[in-house]
């Protein structure tokens, strides 16, 4: 098993103009970043500046223009079955049940129906959903149709878990309850994530290490490790930290926030 379970290599992605006048837009530049077994990385930057571009080459639905992408030592040129992508919305089958939707990748990785069902079935019971197996994603509320997403991405048992703002479109007390119960199944599972936020605090209290990037072209310029806080598989505990404060504000000092309409605005 290699060390780093996902590597950017010097990574620049260029994306050709849109019309005959326009220009080429390069996204990110140079980018590396190697991520180890069983760690979590927050990755937070201004709008626009490639956060998204990074997980979709990490995915193999972009591949680079510059640089190289591996996952356990091979290099991705395709989408790759050993990464998982959860999205800010469940995009969860409105005809299917619950308990279908979870199985929904096993059942195109060709696994017998009987083997779906008890897989999926017990990742929902993991993700407080049983009872609800029989369900329709119109007759559940946003949060549980997002536990319903995480449980169909855990479901294919991937190597790289990549989530971009999994979390954003929830109220904040749902979006509490549910880093909770993501940052018990991380550790639980030993996990290796990508975790694009723009929540600096959800940020400090999901990973092992914050990744700070520049407007675009997107390039890495801070890395803060999360050292000194309670174990990141309770995060309601490490939010109760006096040092969340502190990280908070070295993270709005790189980012050049200078109040909360702008810490909003990102």
């Amino acid at each position: 098993m290699a060390d780093n379970r996902i590597e950017f290599r010097n990574v620049t992605k260029r994306f050709p103009a849109r019309t005959p006048v326009g220009k080429p837009v390069t996204a990110v530049q140079n980018v590396s970043v190697a991520i180890r077994d069983g760690e979590v990385v927050a990755l937070i930057g201004p709008s626009g500046c490639g956060k998204s571009t990074l997980l979709n080459m990490g995915s193999g639905l972009y591949l680079p223009s510059a640089g190289e992408v591996l996952v356990d030592g091979q290099r991705v040129t395709a989408p790759n079955p050993q990464v998982a992508f959860m999205l800010q919305k469940d995009l969860l089958l409105p005809w299917r049940t619950i308990l279908q939707n979870a199985a929904l990748g096993l059942e195109i990785r060709g696994m017998p129906a009987g083997e779906c069902r008890k897989r999926a079935g017990a990742l929902l019971t993991k993700c407080h959903l049983s009872g609800f197996e029989n369900h329709y994603p119109h007759q559940l509320s946003g949060g549980m149709r997002q536990r319903a997403a995480l449980a169909r991405t855990l479901a294919i048992d991937p190597v790289v878990l990549l989530m971009d703002e999994p979390f954003s479109a929830l109220d904040a007390q749902t979006k509490m309850v549910l880093q909770q119960d993501l940052a018990r199944t991380l550790a639980a599972e030993n996990k290796t994530a990508l975790l694009i936020t723009h929540d600096l605090v959800e940020s400090i209290v999901l990973a092992d290490r914050i990744l700070v990037m520049s407007a675009r072209p997107g390039t890495i310029i801070d890395e803060i490790v999360i050292d000194d806080l309670p174990d990141r598989s309770n995060p309601m505990v490490r939010r109760r930290s006096p040092r969340v404060g502190d990280y908070a504000t070295r993270l709005m000092e790189l980012l050049h926030i200078r109040d909360k309409t702008e810490a909003e605005a990102i």
